[in-house]
């Protein structure tokens, strides 16, 4: 799919995507709840983000300068402190105005007040946006699936998203995909993964569903599922979650109003990395199913 990064780096995007990117990076450590030490790469976080990696780089070492990051020669860049400060507090902007941007063009194409097909102009004249900001918003869209460019000029957005069963759907893939992934002969999820996704679950019960931005909630259960589906070791399992992850981040959002069923979430996910770590893989399999089952249900309720 194509992006709307410039092949090479310009001024204007070292002076504010950077910086933003540098905040989103703050964020991704908190909420992955990652440790002292723990390796962060540009090639990893570009395709996470969607960005280049020579962007990432940059936001890298800005990071290493406020001491976030600590790098080491031909080995490249590591957690300094798991205690990491709020991108506020570190003088990095987030850009709320862009994900303002962000959430009404996906309101508005929700709603069928955004066609299948914009021109660029269209959508800068719309929402207000500068030519870099548009693009950084596009190459979001574009990583998560939800739009790609046409051939010729112009974007071209997915009918998928103006289903009303679509977020639905979406789980009825998850129920059928990830219970078997914990089944797999060669599954193993290793004692420092475990104990990575015990810290950010208890952070969540200790309030954190309260406290975190709808992005780092979101985060954190992509990562779960996510590391649980890696530890398959089937290729095949992680790629189609992570493509599944990309498209229904949108609709998820819409759901994220009622947060008391953050904690409920975050005990089933601890009940099945119990079983997991006491090799009882079928029974969490089983909890799984109901885990995504129920899950499903609460977001067709009303908030």
């Amino acid at each position: 799919m194509n992006t709307v990064a410039a092949s090479a780096p310009r001024a204007e995007p070292r002076k504010a995507v950077v910086p933003a990117l540098a905040g989103r990076i703050v964020s991704y450590i908190a909420g992955n709840a990652l440790p002292a030490g723990a390796h962060l790469t540009a090639q990893a976080l570009g395709d996470h983000f969607g960005v280049s990696r020579w962007t990432v780089s940059q936001a890298l070492q800005l990071l290493a300068d406020k001491g976030v990051l600590r790098h080491e020669s031909n080995r490249g860049y590591f957690v300094a402190d798991a205690d990491v400060a709020a991108p506020e507090q570190l003088g990095l902007a987030t850009e709320p105005d862009l994900t303002r941007a962000y959430f009404s063009i996906a309101e508005d194409r929700l709603a069928g007040r955004l066609k299948d097909h914009v021109t660029e102009t269209y959508l800068r004249q719309t929402y207000g946006l500068t030519h870099r900001q548009l693009g950084e918003l596009l190459n979001k869209i574009s990583h998560e699936g939800w739009a790609e460019r046409r051939i010729g000029y112009g974007w071209t957005f997915s009918p998928i998203l103006r289903t009303p069963e679509a977020l639905a759907q979406t789980y009825s893939l998850r129920v059928a995909l990830e219970p078997a992934s914990l089944l797999e002969p060669g599954f193993n999820l290793s004692p420092e993964a475990a104990a990575r996704l015990r810290e950010v679950e208890r952070q969540i019960l200790a309030g954190g569903a309260e406290t975190m931005t709808a992005d780092a909630l979101y985060e954190r259960a992509v990562q779960f599922h996510e590391t649980l589906a890696e530890a398959s070791q089937n290729p095949f399992f992680i790629d189609v979650l992570r493509r599944v992850n990309r498209v229904r981040r949108l609709l998820t959002y819409r759901a994220m109003v009622d947060r008391q069923r953050y904690y409920r979430q975050a005990r089933e996910h601890l009940e099945i990395l119990d079983l997991l770590e006491a090799g009882r893989n079928r029974e969490a399999a089983d909890a799984m199913r109901r885990h995504l089952e129920a899950v499903a249900a609460n977001l067709r309720q009303p908030a």
